[in-house]
């Protein structure tokens, strides 16, 4: 595992030389090969050097975190073109891939939490650096704030384990079983914010509106991740007073998932309502790893590699509209089916993985998930169904309001859709949906 650490070190000088801007993304694509022809044991740790290991969980992840960098850095020409400290941007973009390889490869407990509160900093630099607004400093500190409020509790909580314990793999702590109320809240509470969490989400959409392209990306497909992983590693020692508490989870996060879907159809800005689309997909992953059985599990994991990808594919897509109209409001990007043909096509394909229709990996994921929460009472199946059914709903309501309808008369001049925005987009269509042929890995490893 050191040695993609070493190599990112290594790329950092490259950031500071005049016109390297392209080969430090063509070095990220080296590396998503390389870690791709990485040999990987299915059911435990291995590939281990000093503390940092890599199992099925950390692979998935580290592998979408590489290919996302690869993707921000080709999101953001205009920096570039603009020559808009393009360079610090890009060792910005190094540093943040290293901290998210660190988190998810580490595998002594106080060092995730090190390098899961780093994480924060680099899109804080992102966010107020590179953000449109003057409100990103709001958004920064609602982002800080959130997440700092919850993170003191769960370092406590650490070192109690720590105490306890007098051991910190991730790996020896699955033997152990810790029936505590206040252990539990203050271990959990971190990750459901970053998640995020109904009642504790109102830093994400804040936290999209204002941050660049690049922000966006990495906040979607990343950042919220790192709670589920989070997640999945510590509810493995709470099982026992995870049975007892985690109806309250499930049913804010499923009443929170259905408010969240009724909400993005008062959105007027695109990137708020993909926000908030983000928001009530993580309700259900939450509710699926609360479950704690198998289905939860696998589809948490396979829902969260599968939105990753979609939603900051939709993030471009916006992205895409904004660079050309200076607007994301709905009102303005009407009828750009006139304008963008071809990029139709791509709001399209992304629209409908959005809605988990098949061959996309969503579909994988929530058909599990609704395994797992229907398998744990019935009842649940009333919010899934409107959750689903919603979904579907704002994926359709953002396609026909940007693609159809008359075109705003105030747009004076116009230009259709670069190579590297296609390739873009299909860099991150064709793993969403290719991917379902390869499913068995991500179902079958636990």
């Amino acid at each position: 595992m050191m040695k993609f650490m070493l190599m990112m070190m290594f790329m950092i000088p490259l950031c500071f030389m005049k016109n390297f801007f392209w080969l430090v993304q063509m070095m990220l694509m080296l590396m998503m090969m390389m870690m791709m022809n990485f040999s990987i044991n299915i059911s435990s740790f291995c590939n281990l050097s000093y503390m940092f290991g890599c199992d099925m969980i950390s692979y998935g992840l580290i592998l979408l975190s590489i290919w996302i960098s690869f993707l921000m850095i080709m999101a953001s020409e205009s920096l570039y073109k603009n020559k808009f400290y393009e360079k610090m941007f890009l060792m910005n973009v190094i540093l943040l891939l290293m901290l998210l390889y660190m988190t998810f490869s580490v595998m002594n407990l106080f060092m995730f939490y090190l390098f899961f509160e780093g994480s924060l900093i680099p899109t804080l630099m992102l966010i107020i650096g590179w953000g449109y607004q003057p409100e990103r400093i709001q958004a920064g500190m609602y982002l800080l704030f959130y997440t700092l409020f919850v993170s003191l509790p769960l370092l406590l909580g650490i070192f109690f384990i720590f105490n306890e314990m007098n051991c910190m793999m991730i790996y020896f702590l699955k033997f152990y079983n810790f029936n505590m109320f206040i252990l539990y809240f203050s271990m959990v509470m971190a990750f459901l914010v970053k998640m995020p969490m109904y009642f504790v989400h109102l830093w994400l959409p804040k936290a999209h509106v204002e941050a660049p392209i690049s922000g966006s990306m990495i906040l979607a497909a990343i950042m919220l991740k790192l709670g589920g992983y989070g997640l999945l590693r510590i509810l493995v020692f709470l099982q026992e007073v995870n049975l007892k508490l985690n109806i309250i989870w499930i049913i804010i996060s499923l009443i929170g998932g259905f408010y969240i879907s009724l909400k993005c159809f008062c959105q007027v800005d695109m990137k708020s309502l993909i926000a908030y689309s983000s928001v009530a997909h993580m309700s259900i992953v939450i509710g699926g790893i609360m479950t704690m059985n198998y289905w939860g599990f696998m589809g948490a994991y396979v829902l969260m590699l599968g939105h990753g990808l979609c939603s900051s594919g939709m993030f471009c897509l916006s992205n895409i509209n904004y660079e050309r109209i200076n607007s994301r409001s709905l009102f303005l990007n009407s009828g750009m089916m006139n304008f963008m043909p071809s990029m139709s096509l791509w709001w399209f394909l992304f629209m409908s993985s959005n809605m988990a229709a098949p061959p996309s990996l969503n579909l994988m994921g929530e058909i599990s998930l609704i395994n797992s929460l229907i398998s744990w009472s019935y009842l649940s199946m009333l919010m899934l169904m409107f959750i689903s059914f919603f979904s579907a709903g704002y994926s359709l309501y953002l396609f026909s309001y940007t693609q159809h309808g008359k075109y705003n008369l105030g747009i004076f001049s116009f230009y259709g859709g670069f190579s590297r925005e296609y390739l873009m987009l299909m860099l991150h269509w064709l793993p969403l949906n290719m991917l379902i042929l390869k499913v068995d890995y991500s179902m079958i490893w636990f």
